[in-house]
């Protein structure tokens, strides 16, 4: 194994010279992703100790292009991709453009069919099983929509899902006369029993759906989804997994969730290009499951049915083979306890005052590197706009029947010194309050 001596002068020069005020030419000296990558992976430690081990990080950083005036708490709503996904992007867009109904339909659109299997092989499922589309709110609602439902069936989810799904669960309440069912969850959720418990006594013999998240984008917390899937299946309900914060955001593989459906967006957690997004349909279940957008009857045992969206770029999907090699060098174990150290860092330093209080539980099987903090006292909304306006920080506020926070979502390029200004600011506020 190589030394972390060997790693720190051979490979991270660039870093340790940025770290040392050296400056450093970023469009000569920055690394290519597989070579990035491929130096990444062979830095030695458990994911605890390069949790917390600053040159490592140094690296994963010099890897993008964010702004640095300002502090970027809201990678859980997008993140910015790495500048090397950028170039391939832009690299394929590029080809694309010479002639497109050759390249892009002839040359590009059969490579997707080499980034669809490193994406199965990745997350432990058939290439013939997983579908590229735009976001996770079209894989959702390729869900919602595909399955058959008559008047007065039922569809269960909670009043923590995504507003969007909560939305496409009311449209077709207003169009086909569905009925909508949410239960609350208690926040912080740390008894999955009781989560699942609270299902199981919402379930009538006319549900016909049940929506849960992963990981509920409000707070962070991590549902049961294996025992919620378990539960669905003894009960005949067919289970939709919102993922949209859970792919790339923490270790795990698909078939560990035992679930049959799973959407995710992957220009969160994966850093892939904006606009992308993956489908996870259970192979015998795509027969049954009709597309948002039409296809034809040929595909109708087709995972391909549900990417018919007609003309599209091949870019910004190729370009997600160069996010998942990063994802890969890093590491999906470091990159988990990285996020939950950047969480704990803001946290614990905020918590020590009593005025403040988390929304999400700090266990790690209950969340990750989202984080939900409440000043009490301050409107949420107001402490949002003022960290903006003063500070030029980043964060979203939250208001919701049952809590109001903010929250607060750093990533891998990330720098301590800027969640010491998050901190500082968010003290400040608790001592001398917010202009209204």
């Amino acid at each position: 194994m190589q030394s972390r001596r060997h790693f720190l002068g051979a490979i991270s020069f660039p870093a340790a010279a940025a770290m040392a005020g050296v400056p450093v030419l970023p469009a000569v000296l920055r690394k290519d992703g597989p070579a990035l990558a491929a130096e990444l992976a062979s830095f030695p430690g458990t994911p605890g100790e390069v949790a917390s081990d600053e040159m490592f990080w140094a690296e994963v950083q010099r890897a993008f292009t964010v702004d640095r005036t300002l502090v970027n708490l809201n990678n859980g709503g997008v993140s910015p991709s790495p500048a090397f996904v950028q170039d391939a992007m832009k690299k394929h867009l590029d080809l694309s453009n010479k002639a497109p109904t050759y390249y892009m339909w002839q040359i590009q659109e059969p490579m997707r069919e080499g980034v669809r299997k490193r994406m199965a092989r990745e997350w432990g499922v058939d290439p013939g099983e997983i579908a590229f589309v735009r976001n996770a709110s079209e894989g959702l609602q390729t869900l919602q929509f595909g399955m058959d439902l008559r008047r007065g069936d039922e569809v269960l989810t909670t009043t923590q899902d995504y507003p969007r799904m909560i939305t496409t669960f009311r449209q077709r309440e207003r169009r086909e006369g569905v009925v909508l069912k949410q239960i609350e969850v208690p926040v912080p959720a740390e008894d999955p029993a009781e989560v699942v418990r609270l299902f199981e006594e919402a379930i009538t013999d006319r549900t016909r759906m049940i929506l849960i998240c992963h990981t509920i984008n409000l707070t962070g917390q991590i549902f049961p989804v294996r025992e919620l899937s378990d539960l669905g299946r003894r009960r005949g309900v067919p289970v939709i997994v919102d993922g949209a914060h859970g792919l790339a955001h923490f270790d795990f593989k698909l078939p560990d969730l035992g679930c049959d459906y799973y959407a995710t967006s992957l220009h969160k957690w994966l850093f892939a290009p904006h606009g992308t997004g993956l489908l996870y349909v259970k192979k015998d279940k795509i027969p049954g499951l009709w597309p948002l957008m039409a296809a034809p009857e040929r595909m109708d045992d087709d995972i391909r049915k549900y990417e018919e969206i007609g003309t599209h770029p091949a870019a910004n999907y190729l370009a997600i083979g160069e996010a998942l090699t990063f994802h890969q060098g890093i590491g999906s174990r470091r990159k988990e306890a990285r996020l939950r150290f950047l969480r704990d860092y803001w946290a614990n330093a905020l918590l020590e005052h009593d005025r403040f209080r988390l929304h999400t539980s700090q266990r790690p099987e209950f969340s990750c590197g989202i984080g939900n903090i409440q000043l009490e006292g301050v409107d949420s909304g107001l402490l949002n706009n003022w960290l903006w306006q003063e500070h030029k920080i980043i964060t979203v506020a939250i208001k919701h029947a049952q809590f109001e926070g903010l929250r607060v979502t750093a990533s891998v390029y990330s720098h301590l010194e800027e969640l010491d200004r998050f901190v500082d600011a968010m003290l400040y506020a608790a001592r001398h309050g917010v202009p209204a």
